[in-house]
């Protein structure tokens, strides 16, 4: 028994060495070989608490009353510049402005690992487009640590920055947090409106 161990291992290595020259002489090329420091890692999932792009097409669509194109490319353009989002907002604003106005709206943060929270939102409209809306609006929400990091200050330009169909995407930022707003309705604006909006978890007529 003592012998038989070193035996076994010296015919093993014998083995892949004939093995291996079989194969150079057949091929021309010897296989690499794993090196014995290499320890293969398992496939990467998928990032949890994202929302796919056919999710959100649903969901807006339901939102919105119909499944249009629009929608689907003002999501698309959306997930292509700032990639999946972990959070949605869904929910109905108001707001005129030619020079100067203000914009208020409430609805609900979506999210799937956090539940879901009654969101308000006001801010001043200031910018080059005219005339009142109202209209229903999903905000998709990216880089969202928790779920209250969303009661904050947003800026960025608040215009369509991408419009197809009857849909406006704009992008506002706050603390590496982004919102993306997509709004469809009665005067849809299309100017560069340099507004903000602020985030709270009550109803309030201060935009400020």
């Amino acid at each position: 028994m003592i012998v038989s161990l070193p035996v076994a291992a010296i015919a093993s290595v014998i083995v892949v060495v004939t093995s291996t020259a079989v194969m150079a002489q057949t091929t021309g090329t010897i296989p690499p070989q794993p090196s014995p420091y290499e320890v293969a890692l398992p496939p990467q999932p998928p990032a949890t608490g994202q929302f796919s792009p056919d999710e959100l097409i649903d969901a807006g669509s339901h939102f919105f009353g119909d499944v249009s194109r629009g929608l689907a490319g003002v999501v698309e353009k959306a997930v292509s510049q700032w990639g999946l989002p972990n959070g949605y907002i869904l929910g109905e604003e108001a707001s005129g402005a030619f020079v100067g106005g203000l914009r208020y709206g409430n609805g609900t943060l979506y999210t799937r690992n956090a539940g879901d929270l009654r969101v308000f939102w006001q801010g001043p409209s200031i910018g080059f487009d005219a005339g009142a809306d109202g209209a229903r609006t999903m905000m998709l929400v990216y880089n969202l640590p928790q779920i209250t990091a969303i009661f904050d200050r947003f800026g960025g330009v608040n215009g369509s920055a991408y419009f197809i169909g009857g849909f406006g995407m704009t992008a506002l930022t706050a603390n590496n947090i982004v919102v993306v707003p997509i709004r469809s309705g009665i005067g849809l604006r299309l100017g560069a409106n340099l507004g903000y909006l602020k985030f709270t978890d009550v109803q309030t007529w201060n935009p400020f």
